[in-house]
């Protein structure tokens, strides 16, 4: 179903920018407010045909903004479709109060949430239809009523048939708004009519680069036809454009010496490498997060192929380290923690080029990852860095450890990687220095230490002021 109006309140400005990307793609007219009070003043405007509601908000929490919907006579009847984090106390016995009809958890897929949404308009389009029938049927005697029920069956099979996504190349504000700040080496004859078009096929011959339609000379051909700067294009709009393209070719984005290299099938990301990135992005971390092989393997291989020019990955599949299966869900892993760290990237160059094969290894490795589901835990990631980032400025500081607070530590209060990294704390060793030395993630090692942090389990430790 598409055209209908989604209002999206929640306080998580990422939250808020994917799920309308996602439901804007899929044909909806959406709307978004950053709290319960600008939510209920949204959906008094415009009315909506159904509101996703974040559940935990500041002014107003979501049963809060229900009630206030349920007193409007215009709003008592749209449906609600509550957003919650896992921890959240939200439930069954929250459906179909005061307008309540279904929950989602966070974080969810841009499919779980489509399907929700779709879902629950189809389910009150019928009920609208069935209700609309009983009334007429109050109304009309025995042999009018009849045609009234055939007017209302064809009215029903018109509103399920407009169930088909009409997938909206809709281009985000934020790449119309820094498009003159483009590189493209393609004619820009058609830039002038991109606002009213939008995506249209001349617009994206001149922004992404439609080679078999408008330079069949340059399929072949390794140019770049798209570069531009994060600073004014982010990179997530890049990433849904080549996705809703379905482009073929290689998306090379660069920040100082470091350098992630994407690589596209029809629209699809199926491997992404890089150079110049810290230790905790290479293989070997994915390889003994899942358990395939001990850190001492590891390192005992490692020595032993010092010069070696054969990929890490693949010679531990030809000497039976690990299975093909094994290494391609490692490299699953790496590419999406390389495109998790590029989203946090808020200044840096992009380019695509757009190629007719792929290379070798990203044809091998073949991962199919949609952009919008990297997006969406992406975004997710960045919220969560935002807080961490208040705690945690830099990685450079060091922590100490609350020993009576540890001690009062009850069995199970900690996962294994929370103790692991607790274990760490030493009052010298640097947050750069545990994510080396325990071979997690920055994200992952940040996460446990702000956890750790804000339990009282560790504190920071205060340098000493000059005199």
């Amino acid at each position: 179903m598409a055209g209908e109006t989604i209002l999206v309140v929640d306080d998580s400005p990422t939250i808020l920018k994917v799920v309308e990307l996602v439901l804007t793609k899929a044909g909806y007219t959406v709307f978004t407010a950053a709290d319960g009070d600008e939510g209920v003043e949204k959906a008094k405007e415009h009315k909506p045909d159904l509101i996703l509601l974040d559940f935990v908000m500041p002014k107003m929490n979501g049963y809060e903004v229900c009630r206030a919907l349920h007193d409007e006579d215009d709003l008592t009847r749209v449906p609600v479709v509550l957003m919650s984090a896992k921890g959240d106390q939200v439930g069954d016995r929250f459906v179909k109060v005061m307008g309540i009809v279904d929950y989602i958890s966070k974080p969810f897929s841009p499919e779980a949430i489509s399907a929700v949404v779709e879902h629950t308009l189809v389910t009150y389009a019928q009920r609208e239809i069935e209700e609309e029938d009983a009334a007429l049927l109050e109304e009309v005697d025995p042999e009018v009523a009849v045609d009234a029920a055939d007017a209302a069956a064809e009215a029903q099979n018109q509103a399920l048939g407009s169930m088909r996504h009409a997938i909206s190349t809709v281009v985000s504000e934020s790449i119309v708004a820094g498009a003159e700040q483009l590189s493209v080496d393609l004619p820009i004859d058609h830039v002038g009519t991109w606002v009213d078009e939008a995506l249209s096929k001349e617009m994206l011959s001149v922004l992404v680069g439609d080679l078999r339609a408008s330079a069949p000379e340059l399929a072949g051909a390794n140019d770049a036809v798209l570069t531009g700067d994060l600073r004014l294009i982010p990179l997530a709009e890049v990433l849904l454009l080549l996705q809703q393209q379905e482009q073929l070719g290689v998306l090379t984005v660069t920040r100082g010496s470091a350098q992630i290299d994407i690589y596209f099938h029809e629209g699809n990301i199926e491997f992404a490498s890089a150079s110049g990135m810290p230790d905790e992005f290479l293989l070997g971390r994915y390889i003994l997060e899942s358990h395939l092989m001990t850190e001492e393997e590891l390192e005992l291989f490692l020595r032993t192929r010092k010069g070696s020019s054969r990929l890490l990955g693949h010679q531990l599949v030809k000497l039976g380290y690990i299975t093909s299966e094994d290494l391609k869900e490692a490299m699953r892993n790496q590419t999406r923690e390389l495109l998790y760290e590029l989203l946090r990237w808020n200044f840096g160059r992009f380019t695509f080029r757009a190629t007719s094969e792929l290379g070798p290894l990203a044809a091998d490795a073949a991962l199919g990852l949609s952009p919008e589901g990297i997006l969406m835990e992406g975004f997710r990631r960045v919220d969560k860095w935002h807080l961490i980032e208040r705690e945690i400025e830099n990685f450079d500081i060091v922590f100490l450890r609350n020993d009576d607070a540890i001690a009062q530590l009850k069995r199970g209060q900690l996962t294994r990687d929370e103790l692991a990294v607790l274990e760490l704390v030493s009052g010298k060793n640097s947050v750069k220095d545990i994510v080396r030395q325990s071979r997690l993630g920055s994200f992952d090692v940040s996460k446990m230490l702000f956890r750790l942090l804000s339990t009282g389990l560790i504190r920071k430790r205060v340098k000493p002021v000059a005199v």
